[in-house]
């Protein structure tokens, strides 16, 4: 069963005009019937607005059960909470640990650098040697 503007008016405790504007801005879908007037589909008109009962049910002040329900809630949401504070400050652990393994790592490749520095200095002297070269016969026979 479809709902009539004026029908989905009452069943949601709307203006009429309310209706038509969210149906003309697209806010909820509905078809032009044979005589001209919307057909709004009850899905479609709740998904938007709540129905009037409900409106008047929220309206009521909570019993003891609501009130139990929402506490259970609470209960569950803080342990949630809880679990996720867990979770964070041991993946603040697990990011202190690879920042100081990090910094380790960084001071390994100084340290190696310097020593490739150091190195190439004494390759580039041993292979620039402008000592003079003896001969076969005199390093034999001069000790």
């Amino acid at each position: 069963m479809k709902y009539s503007l004026s029908e989905a008016a009452k069943a949601t405790g709307k203006n009429k005009t309310t209706i038509q504007r969210a149906v003309k801005s697209g806010k909820i879908s509905a078809a032009k019937g044979d005589s001209g007037s919307y057909e709004i589909a009850p899905s479609e008109l709740h998904r938007v607005f709540p129905p009037a009962v409900a409106q008047r049910d929220a309206q009521q002040p909570p019993s003891n059960d609501t009130q139990q329900g929402k506490f259970s809630s609470i209960n569950s949401n803080l342990s949630r909470v809880l679990e996720l504070e867990k979770e964070l400050a041991v993946a603040h652990e697990r990011s202190n640990g690879l920042e100081a393994q990090k910094d380790q790592m960084v001071d390994t490749i100084n340290d190696l650098r310097k020593r490739l520095d150091s190195s190439e200095g004494r390759v580039t002297a041993l292979l620039a040697d402008d000592r003079p070269k003896r001969s076969l016969f005199s390093r034999l026979f001069s000790r």
